[in-house]
């Protein structure tokens, strides 16, 4: 009989199969989406974050960026020029914008009476009644140099020069806008100081009449001289100033001013007339000069001639004296004898012989002859 084949052993059993975790399987795959979606939710967001530190400074401001507190760049770098820009975002960086180009309007806060702001606006004046007194603590004034009272203020229009100065010395306001209390302050006191100073230095009759611009001219010159001193940073663009005197005394100071310009009229009427009479004097005694000028001249050239003339005659007389002298007389008796109606001539005689002439001085005139017919 054949022999049976041997087979191999049967590998062992492994058990039965393990059923497969499908929860498991579908919070691994959740959880991998969701870090996907996080991870592109961040991107777009640091993105945003980074594209939002985009900015714009318009034409008529400066921008400057401070970084952690200190400005990014030194003197002008530091200023941003109109156009788009980029910074970190806040809180690492902070951007202030300061409108450099505007122009400010400040008016002075003392030297002026009281006044609601319906009243400053309507341009009208509370009445004052005679005797009234003028009271301290509502009422500004300024002493002037002659110890006089006025009413004075400034109006100041100015823009601010160096931005830099001005962030750093007056502070920064909030969301990156430029506080313009602090610096409209510290120029307020400056023109308020400088009405003062200006004023005591300039009468009352000055402030008010002889010298106006003067006096705006000193209160110009000293705010810009503490401007400079304290460096606020701001360029003066117009500067002008208006004085009148207390309301209480206005009738006084107005017969004063007529009383002046009476005074000044006068003046002028009476140098107004003594200039005419100079300018007429003067040109009729150079209109005399010049006739005794032409006069001169005439005379002297007649002189002249005449003395070319004797000079030609006493050539002739040098040649034949007695012809000369004949001639002569006989140009005298021409002239002498031109209306003589008749003419006698005695020669004289060589022998010195005397000779009787007789004249009929009481004979007729001739009678007229009478006009004959047909004519």
């Amino acid at each position: 009989m054949p022999e049976p084949t041997s087979r191999p052993p049967a590998p062992p059993s492994a058990g039965p199969p393990t059923p497969v975790d499908t929860g498991s399987e579908a919070l691994a795959q959740a959880l991998h989406s969701s870090f996907a979606i996080v991870r592109f939710l961040m991107l777009v967001l640091v993105l945003v974050f980074l594209g939002s530190s985009f900015f714009i400074i318009g034409p008529q401001e400066r921008g400057l960026i401070l970084r952690l507190g200190r400005p990014v760049g030194e003197g002008e770098a530091a200023l941003l020029p109109p156009g788009l820009h980029w910074s970190f975002p806040y809180p690492i960086d902070e951007l202030v914008r300061v409108r450099i180009t505007e122009i400010q309007t400040l008016r002075s806060t003392i030297g002026w009476y009281a006044l609601t702001p319906e009243q400053e606006l309507a341009g009208t004046e509370p009445p004052v009644a005679p005797g009234t007194p003028l009271i301290p603590g509502v009422d500004g004034y300024l002493l002037t140099a002659d110890g006089n009272i006025i009413h004075s203020r400034a109006t100041l229009r100015y823009r601010i020069e160096d931005p830099l100065r001005c962030v750093f010395g007056f502070g920064v306001g909030t969301n990156g806008a430029f506080d313009l209390a602090g610096v409209s302050n510290a120029v307020l006191n400056t023109l308020n100081q400088a009405l003062l100073h200006a004023a005591a230095r300039f009468t009352v009759d000055d402030i008010l009449t002889r010298n106006v611009l003067g006096f705006q001219e000193e209160v110009l010159r000293r705010f810009t001289e503490l401007a400079r001193e304290r460096d606020l940073g701001i360029a003066v663009e117009q500067l002008q100033v208006e004085s009148r005197p207390p309301r209480q005394l206005k009738q006084a100071f107005d017969d004063v001013v007529n009383a002046a310009v009476r005074r000044s009229r006068v003046l002028n009427e009476a140098l107004s007339y003594a200039n005419q009479t100079t300018n007429r004097a003067a040109s009729e005694a150079a209109a005399m000069i010049s006739r005794a000028q032409a006069e001169r001249t005439r005379y002297l050239e007649s002189l002249a001639a005449e003395a070319r003339r004797f000079e030609g005659l006493l050539a002739q007389f040098e040649r034949n004296p007695d012809l000369y002298m004949q001639q002569r007389v006989a140009e005298v008796m021409a002239r002498v004898l031109t209306n003589v109606q008749d003419k006698f001539y005695l020669p004289d005689r060589p022998d010195g012989q005397t000779r009787e002439l007789r004249l009929l001085l009481n004979r007729e005139p001739p009678k007229p002859q009478s006009p004959q017919p047909g004519r």
